[in-house]
């Protein structure tokens, strides 16, 4: 099981290099090989089954957030543990849109995220 002070620090870390816009810090928290799964990864990605495989492609996607909403900031809600996996609920906020989510990450032995899987409640 994951531990709650690993999973505090985790997502203190990780709002933090979101929140900077820091997308090299932020990837750091995953492995190359690592999944991400998000409603909006069909429209931005033209991929239609909502997942995206490999550092690099998720690479792409994140940039391309970031550039088009250069005001987004996360502010972390709630952190829950479970066996290999955390998830995160926090709110999504831009100047038009606050939107609440939560994301399933899931850890990899070296504490790297092997997959994540983001939830919205409005897409």
């Amino acid at each position: 099981m994951i531990d709650k002070h690993f999973a505090q620090e985790f997502a203190k870390e990780w709002e933090r290099a979101w929140n900077a816009h820091d997308l090299e810090e932020i990837l750091s928290h995953y492995s190359e090989d690592f999944q991400m799964t998000s409603p909006f990864i069909p429209a931005t990605m033209n991929e239609p089954t909502g997942t995206l495989k490999g550092k690099g492609n998720v690479r792409e996607y994140w940039r391309k957030a970031l550039n088009r909403f250069p005001e987004l900031r996360f502010e972390t809600q709630t952190v829950l543990v479970g066996e290999k996996s955390i998830v995160i609920r926090y709110r999504s906020l831009r100047s038009e849109l606050n939107r609440e989510a939560a994301e399933v990450m899931i850890f990899g032995d070296d504490g790297k995220v092997v997959e994540s899987i983001a939830h919205y409640d409005d897409v």
